[in-house]
């Protein structure tokens, strides 16, 4: 059997950013050490490199866009699959999901700051009014 189609069974150990691209949490290998290098990914508490390696009973605490998540490993593979087998290889904490769940009705109930702009941005008329008004501003340096 070839190294690429190795199945969970087989595998002891996965390199970190493997796994995150195959249980698809991101979209490729190079945005999982982008963020594993940036310390948005943690391995048991500690900080991690993409070439940790995770095993089978591993708690990873990563970060998706404003998302944060905390996920069990509980299946390894070196292959992207389709979501629902990418979705078998962890387990989100009870604790992670209520948060997730309470940061998205935030998210829902917070007023959008741009719907606050009434008039949108400045003419040129406006900014040479700003201008005009920036030039003959008093100052104690003058």
């Amino acid at each position: 059997m070839a190294a690429s189609s190795r199945s969970s069974t087989e595998l002891a150990a996965l390199r970190l950013d493997k796994w995150l691209w195959a249980a698809r949490f991101y979209k490729t290998r190079s945005l999982a050490v982008e963020e594993i290098g940036k310390g948005r990914v943690t391995v048991n508490g500690q900080a991690a490199k993409a070439s940790r390696d995770v095993r089978v009973g591993d708690l990873v605490q990563l970060r998706q866009g404003q998302v944060d998540r905390e996920v069990r490993v509980a299946g390894l593979s070196s292959v992207r699959g389709p979501a629902p087998v990418a979705q078998t290889l962890y387990e989100e904490t009870p604790a992670s999901v209520a948060a997730r769940e309470r940061a998205a009705e935030a998210r829902r109930l917070a007023p959008e700051p741009a719907d606050t702009i009434q008039q949108g941005r400045p003419t040129k008329q406006d900014r040479r009014k700003l201008a005009e008004w920036d030039r003959w501003s008093a100052s104690i340096d003058e």
